[in-house]
């Protein structure tokens, strides 16, 4: 199978995460999608509401997107949720598949600051969501490790059937999101929320458990 994994404190989960992962599963033909919540995460401060609560909203969301799956790996581990660790230990459960690490371009650029990200591209190939008409011309350095693992869905399906799990990035273009975690928990706390930034059940389960108020 091809996977796709997004991990993400997910603090609340929201559309700004479910669609641009939906954009990618059809543009690359992905088998699935993993939602990976974060226990620890190495380069956010502590999120605002508990890891079962935010494991729960992941949850809900996946029990009604039939295409989402969540892979709770992270939350069991009482260390920094470092991405190259977790890689390996997926990598040896799931030997035969492919693991595709989906990422924004903002975390892209920020590759060298993650804890041994040079072995992720042996883990791994990674997907680099991207704005329409985003250019690394500014990062010299990232373009350049693009340019040489740059692939697209062709080149994917040719390292499927050459049994080559890892060692492609591939940028896919995706419609741009007027959603942030930071501005939606901002809403939530005046009672603001816009109706269209969170899936119901997910709204349901925060107003139910009185989550994210002032």
């Amino acid at each position: 199978m091809k996977i796709g994994i997004l991990g993400g404190t997910f603090d609340p989960i929201h559309f700004g995460h479910i669609n641009p992962v939906l954009e990618v599963k059809q543009a690359l033909e992905l088998d699935q999608i993993w939602l990976m919540p974060n226990h620890i995460p190495p380069h956010k401060q502590q999120p605002n509401s508990t890891t079962a609560h935010r494991l729960a909203m992941a949850h809900l969301v996946c029990q009604q997107y039939p295409e989402l799956k969540l892979c709770d790996i992270e939350v069991k581990r009482d260390s920094p949720s470092y991405s190259v660790t977790t890689l390996q230990t997926l990598k040896q459960q799931q030997p035969q598949d492919q693991l595709l690490f989906i990422m924004g371009m903002d975390s892209f650029i920020n590759l060298p600051s993650w804890y041994q990200w040079q072995q992720l591209l042996d883990l791994c190939h990674i997907v680099v969501c991207q704005r329409p008409g985003w250019s690394l011309s500014d990062n010299p350095k990232m373009q350049q490790l693009l340019n040489r693992h740059y692939g697209d869905k062709n080149a994917l399906a040719a390292a499927q059937a050459q049994q080559q799990s890892s060692g492609l990035i591939l940028p896919v273009t995706i419609t741009e999101q007027p959603y942030s975690s930071t501005e939606i928990r901002q809403q939530l706390a005046n009672n603001q929320l816009q109706d269209d930034a969170i899936p119901t059940v997910v709204s349901d389960y925060i107003r139910q458990h009185n989550l994210y108020t002032s």
